[in-house]
């Protein structure tokens, strides 16, 4: 049963009318938008119509706040560096090393040439500006780091102090692009497999942490962390990721939407991911 109000169906009739001619309005607005190519692209970025809201892990994993969507892209959620980022947060900072801007992370440089094994895996990232209807961001620096077949970070892990594979920096093309040449990483003991990396204003800024812009992880897909894992060398991966979800990762389990990206590729041939990153430049 609906209750009564006083209001009679004169005052209903007459907000109905005015509705219609807001919509009508709005109607006009749009086709009119749209023919003049005034709308912003859909689709560009990780999603979200203007308006909606996505949550933001901030630099402690445990600790979230919301971000809103600007124009048909969103910003990506900033997430911890973790305990092995070599930015300059600690005494490590392989940023300051000859041989860091480099697209092809497999192997070491410097003192060591030691090429980390695992499935091929391509890695595209397309910066874009939310403040600036998703335009390219051009001449940005992104340095990407991830651990090794067997769940090690070079610098960091026991046995591969020595080396400092699986970390790189580039600068974004004028499509506001970069692609590294990496392995598919392991699943360790309480994390959703996953790629940390930052954004520097330029890649003379790429330095130490303190220029850093933004920080964040891409979230690996389920289904071929399934079909990588059960292939030879990452057979400890397939414990870690039977014990872990999305749901219950200690930086993802707040939304991951904007942090997994699209993937294509297989075993033999190699994988390939692709994400767009966008940021309020």
């Amino acid at each position: 049963m609906h209750d009564d109000h006083p209001h009679g169906l004169a005052h209903d009739l007459q907000t109905l009318n005015a509705t219609l001619l807001k919509r009508r309005r709005a109607l006009a607005w749009l086709a009119g938008a749209s023919a003049a190519g005034a709308l912003p692209l859909i689709g560009c970025g990780g999603g979200g119509d203007a308006g909606t809201s996505v949550y933001d892990t901030t630099t402690t994993t445990t600790t979230t706040t919301t971000t809103s969507s600007t124009g048909s892209c969103s910003v990506i959620p900033t997430e911890t560096n973790g305990p092995y980022p070599a930015d300059g947060t600690t005494s490590l900072n392989v940023l300051a090393l000859s041989g860091i801007v480099r697209s092809d992370i497999r192997s070491s440089f410097g003192s060591s040439t030691t090429t980390a094994t695992g499935v091929p895996l391509t890695v595209t990232l397309t910066l874009v500006n939310t403040n600036s209807s998703c335009a390219d961001l051009a001449g940005y620096a992104i340095y990407i780091w991830h651990c090794n077949q067997s769940g090690l970070y070079s610098l960091y892990s026991t046995g591969v102090t020595a080396e400092n594979y699986l970390r790189g920096v580039q600068a974004t093309d004028s499509n506001g692009q970069v692609t590294f040449t990496t392995i598919f990483p392991a699943c360790y003991s309480g994390r959703w497999p996953h790629i940390h990396f930052e954004v520097y204003p330029s890649l003379a800024t790429a330095t130490s942490v303190s220029h850093m812009v933004k920080t964040s992880q891409i979230a690996m897909p389920e289904a071929a962390c399934n079909t990588v894992f059960a292939t030879s060398g990452y057979s400890a991966s397939v414990t870690n990721f039977s014990q872990i979800s999305l749901a219950t990762d200690n930086v993802f389990s707040d939304g991951a939407t904007l942090e997994t990206p699209t993937i294509t590729g297989s075993v033999s041939a190699g994988y390939a991911i692709a994400l767009t990153v966008g940021i309020a430049a």
